[in-house]
């Protein structure tokens, strides 16, 4: 596929892009690999001091709640009046609530969906009228093998990025022909403080004694190396940065290997899937 700009730092004159949750992780190398290729980045979070390392690389730093309607409309006013242009969304915000489905409370669905769903939602309705005026852009919604494939224990957080994927599916050939591209990038295990986050978002748990083999599992994976090998996110940001500037970006890009390997999991019949949960179930009990 050929490019739309190169790397250099000359490349991309007057290339804007909106990235959501740039406090740390993915969001925040992804604002790093963008400005170092010469695009004039926009850096979200929901506390602003904690991208004021990226301000001082010469980002422009927002205060942005991907939850607040309000300060998402006054950020993208700000973002065109500043720059006059938005040719990127990078919809990355997002956490992942864990936990047996019932045991997890409806209030705290609802969150997980606010922000991992509603969130996007949100910012891709009031950027694609600016785009659909240019006749271009590309929305790239970060999402997770999880979308693909759903386990045990994390419905909550399956189930909405699973709603991501489908919305954007809807979207792509919905915006095709305003020259917009929709893109779904999927992460497999990333080295940030995503299991950390887990662990601290548990406490909203309804526990009921009946999924001790969660806990028990959990105990063992509150490293990095109980989950496996992961990869690190300067990898999810080059792939974001390639479906940015690619003609004719694929609808979807796995990054890392566990994501490769347990996207090819859905093939295999939903039966024996849970024969096998079962039997991993019954090892930690």
């Amino acid at each position: 596929m050929s490019s739309k700009s190169d790397t250099t730092s000359s490349s991309a004159p007057n290339k804007t892009v909106l990235i959501t949750g740039c406090s740390s992780g993915i969001g925040q190398e992804t604002a790093k690999w963008f400005n170092d290729r010469g695009w004039h980045v926009c850096a979200t979070a929901r506390i602003v001091d904690d991208i004021q390392q990226l301000k001082e690389s010469g980002c422009d730093a927002y205060q942005l709640d991907v939850t607040d309607p309000d300060e998402i409309e006054n950020v993208i006013s700000q973002v065109l009046a500043d720059n006059g242009q938005i040719n990127c969304l990078v919809n990355n915000a997002g956490y992942g609530q864990f936990g047996p489905v019932e045991e997890v409370p409806t209030t705290s669905l609802h969150e997980q969906f606010d922000v991992n769903v509603y969130g996007p939602h949100r910012l891709t309705r009031t950027v694609l009228p600016h785009m659909r005026e240019r006749g271009s852009g590309t929305i790239i919604n970060i999402s997770s093998v999880a979308g693909r494939v759903a386990l045990p224990s994390a419905g909550t957080y399956c189930a909405s990025k699973h709603a991501l994927e489908t919305l954007s599916d809807a979207l792509r050939p919905e915006v095709e022909p305003y020259g917009i591209d929709v893109v779904v990038v999927e992460p497999g295990l990333v080295d940030t403080r995503f299991p950390q986050r887990i662990t601290e978002d548990l406490d909203v748990l309804e526990q009921t004694g009946a999924y001790d083999w969660f806990y028990q599992a959990l105990s063992k994976f509150e490293s990095l190396d109980g989950w496996g090998k992961a990869i690190p996110p300067e990898n999810v940001a080059q792939t974001i940065y390639q479906a940015a500037t690619v003609d004719n970006p694929n609808p979807r890009y796995p990054v890392g290997t566990t994501a490769s390997v347990g996207i090819l999991t859905r093939h295999v019949p939903a039966a024996i899937r849970d024969k096998i949960f079962r039997v991993l179930q019954s090892v930690l009990n």
